[in-house]
């Protein structure tokens, strides 16, 4: 069986910006559900390295999470602001905000931490393909071995409103970083749309598979080092990228991409997280997420 969590961010961005719900709702909301766990979103005015600076204040938070039986399955830090793709100063500021939430992700038991390509899919026009790939696969080099320090993995989410998304391109990648802590994340929702739809893609002819989602499973093989599940309607949201649907809401068929993920995607952690992102209604809808993920497990976990 696999243990459920669910991003934190679903509750603090987006829809959720002007008025998040609080953190500690969220915990014991959470709890009531019975969740295992939780991904934080370390953004916004949810906890983050900035307002938790200290050892003290991360126990803190460390303690409010587990007196709610409840575990970080990983964290997404807030990299948003710096440059990765365009950096002409070889990567040293996102670096050094990497390093700040590497160490916020140290002090509280966290070891996986998610990494996206930062810059939109259009900018490979301006940069070239070269020049973006290389800049990303030597960064990530140094993230991964920052992290192999601290205990930590790596995990990419690839999207379609992030530049390399064709699936080609996602694999190359992944390859090319070539580090034992650095894997792709495998969020069903952006499978469906790099896959099946071919949104924002650049680089490239518009790739597509007849094998959508598991096709791509099935590429990645060994390669996967986190799973977040969450359906999708093929659209993108008012950000750019993909529209995360309550699962049963959208077009993902998720029991033969489980039994894939579940045999040959290389995870070495027992989570499966929900993610909510972007969804007008995330708190609502959470339960019938969590409801839907719970009967995967009883057929595929």
């Amino acid at each position: 069986m696999h243990k459920v969590s669910i991003g934190t961010w679903a509750y603090s961005v987006g829809p959720y910006a002007e008025k998040p719900i609080p953190f500690r709702t969220v915990v014991e909301g959470l709890s009531d559900m019975k969740f295992d766990g939780l991904e934080l979103g370390a953004f916004g005015s949810h906890p983050k390295p900035d307002n938790h600076p200290t050892k003290e204040s991360r126990q803190t938070l460390k303690d409010l999470v587990e007196s709610n039986g409840l575990q970080f399955s990983g964290i997404a830090g807030d990299m948003w602001s710096e440059h990765l793709v365009d950096a002409e100063d070889g990567g040293k500021a996102y670096l050094a905000t990497v390093r700040k939430n590497l160490e916020f992700a140290k002090d509280l038991g966290i070891t996986l931490f998610r990494v996206d390509t930062v810059q939109p899919p259009e900018l490979m026009d301006t940069i070239g393909k070269d020049v973006a790939r290389d800049r990303i696969v030597k960064t990530w080099k140094q993230v991964c071995r920052m992290a192999a320090d601290m205990g930590i993995d790596v995990t990419w989410e690839f999207e379609p409103g992030f530049i390399f998304n064709r699936p080609s391109d996602i694999i190359e990648i992944v390859d090319a970083v070539q580090e034992p802590n650095f894997g792709a994340m495998f969020d069903t929702c952006h499978a469906y749309t790099c896959a099946v739809v071919g949104l924002r893609q650049t680089g490239g002819e518009r790739e597509v598979s007849e094998g959508g989602v598991l096709d791509l499973a099935k590429k990645l093989r060994g390669k996967i080092n986190a799973i977040q599940l969450i359906d999708c309607d093929g659209s993108l949201n008012e950000h750019g990228t993909s529209t995360h649907t309550p699962i049963g809401n959208g077009n993902v068929d998720f029991g033969p991409v489980l039994q894939e993920l579940t045999q040959h995607g290389g995870v070495k952690h027992d989570w499966w997280t929900i993610d909510l992102c972007f969804w007008p209604n995330a708190w609502p809808a959470t339960q019938q997420c969590k409801t839907a993920v719970d009967d995967f497990n009883k057929k595929y976990g």
